[in-house]
This record gives structure tokens, C-alpha cells and sequence, in this order.
């Protein structure tokens, strides 16, 4: 056979090759700790799937929406649907939840109290200085019978919505990811769990307490709203929702992380 023949038949059976064999490249936000923890589990179950992942890490909640709004991601996978409609209100932006994850129940800390009932009248208490997870704190220690709030405050209540504050407690806002770091200047703090285990906290032997985790808190995989019916989306979430990365988050977080499915 002539080398030009021998150069069509190759040509020929690259032509041939199923869809599934082309790797398509995805960048998938996700804030350190469990959150790109478990999506190294789904990278090589994606992989066989032809999905290629990039994990792009971000330190703080507000830059991976805006990487996915402004196309420098194909997805995010780090927030919970409360946090994403407050950002799309705020922002504007188009992307739409396509999958939900696992759920981080939000706890309290404290490294000078060694039960959330010797919390003392008067103590200062950190919580996160932004919408939902603030709002979420105050609505953990209503749950817990320290606050009242006023009805019909929905998923964002603020200190100014606090009706009653049985212990007198003062609140410091602060970034979420600061929020373990001054655990020494305050005499409780609460801590999202990926931020609470990056530190270096165990969510169920540490935290003083902690929220119910049938709340609307449970985490989403996000893109945008043009992206949402792409093939690639429907792989993404089955890699995602495997058996395999299912096994994996029980083993590794032993119920600090819970599955949604």
C-alpha cells in the first residue's frame, strides 16, 4: 500500500472514533477543602466520561460567581441555592443550579466554652458578614433558643431583625473565611464547615452545635443559564452523583459532609 493510501486510512479511523473518546476540558470553581476534595474524587470518574477537570480554587465566596458569569469557568461547585439567588438578585447574573451536592451543616465553635449551654451572658459571637450565611447563623441560634427574629424574615435575616436576645449576646460580622482565625478573640464563632475542617476543626467533634441538615442549605453545582442543557452538564452531574464519589465522602468526612443523593 502507497504512503498516501496508508495517510487516508489513518485519517479514516480518526474519523471513526466514537464522540465519547474527544476529551472536552472543564473549569470548575470551588473553594478549598471539601468542596475541590470531592471534586478530585469525580475528576477520574469524569475522565472515563470524557471530562476533562480543571479544580480552580478561589478563597472567598463572592469571586466564583462572577469567574462563571464572565466565562473564565464552565461551572462552580461551592455555594448553597439561598447564597446563588441573593448573588443573582445583587449581580444580575444569568446561571442556574443544574444539580445538588452534599450539605455542610453550619456550626458553632468556641475554643474557651466546652458546651454551647455555657455560652455566658454577654458573649461576644462571630458570624459571617454576608447575606445568607449571616442570616443563616442568626437563624441556627433561633433554632437553638437564644434569638428571636421577626417574622416572615425568610433566609436573610440581619442583627437588626433580632427581637429578643435572651444572653445579651454581641455579634462581630466577618468574612466567612476569617472566621476560624479569631476563634481566640471571641468566645464563639460560627463557621461554615469547609472553612471549620481547612482549619483544622472536626464539624462533629468540635462544633458546640450544629444546624439541622434538612434545612435549604444543601450545595449546588452552578453554570450558566445558556450552558444548562449542554450535553456535558447531564455527564458532569452523573460523575457527580456517583456511587463512587457517594463512598468516598462518607469515608473521608464521616459525617461532616452529608450526600444529597
Amino acid at each position: 500500500m502507497s504512503l498516501k493510501k496508508l495517510g487516508l486510512v489513518a485519517l479514516l479511523s480518526l474519523a471513526a472514533l466514537p464522540a465519547a473518546a474527544q476529551t472536552q476540558t472543564l473549569r470548575i470553581g470551588a473553594t478549598p477543602g471539601p468542596h475541590a476534595q470531592i471534586l478530585e474524587a469525580v475528576k477520574p470518574i469524569a475522565a472515563q466520561k470524557g471530562l476533562d477537570i480543571k479544580i480552580v480554587e478561589f478563597s472567598d465566596y463572592v469571586v466564583p460567581n462572577e469567574a462563571l458569569s464572565s466565562g473564565e469557568l464552565e461551572a462552580n461547585s461551592f455555594q448553597h441555592q439561598p447564597y446563588l439567588d441573593n448573588q443573582k438578585e445583587t449581580r444580575g447574573y444569568k446561571i442556574e443550579t443544574v444539580a445538588q451536592t452534599v450539605n455542610f451543616p453550619i456550626g458553632i465553635y468556641s475554643r474557651k466554652h466546652k458546651a454551647f449551654d455555657a455560652l455566658p451572658s454577654g458573649a461576644s459571637i462571630a458570624i459571617p458578614n454576608d447575606p445568607t450565611n449571616g442570616g443563616r447563623a442568626l437563624l441556627l441560634l433561633q433554632d437553638k433558643g437564644l434569638l428571636k427574629l421577626k417574622e416572615g424574615v425568610g433566609f436573610k435575616p440581619t442583627i437588626l431583625d433580632i427581637t429578643e436576645n435572651k444572653k445579651n449576646l454581641k455579634f462581630t460580622e466577618i468574612d466567612a473565611a476569617q472566621a476560624p482565625r479569631v476563634l481566640d478573640d471571641v468566645d464563639a464563632a460560627v463557621i461554615n464547615t469547609n472553612y471549620a475542617t481547612q482549619a483544622g476543626l472536626d464539624p462533629v467533634k468540635d462544633a458546640l452545635t450544629r444546624e439541622n441538615p434538612k434545612g435549604p442549605y444543601v450545595n449546588i453545582i452552578a453554570v450558566r443559564a445558556e450552558d444548562k442543557d449542554k450535553p456535558w452538564v447531564k455527564t458532569l452531574v452523573e460523575a457527580y452523583r456517583s456511587p463512587e464519589v457517594k463512598k468516598f465522602v462518607e469515608e473521608k468526612f464521616k459525617g461532616a459532609v452529608l450526600t444529597s443523593w
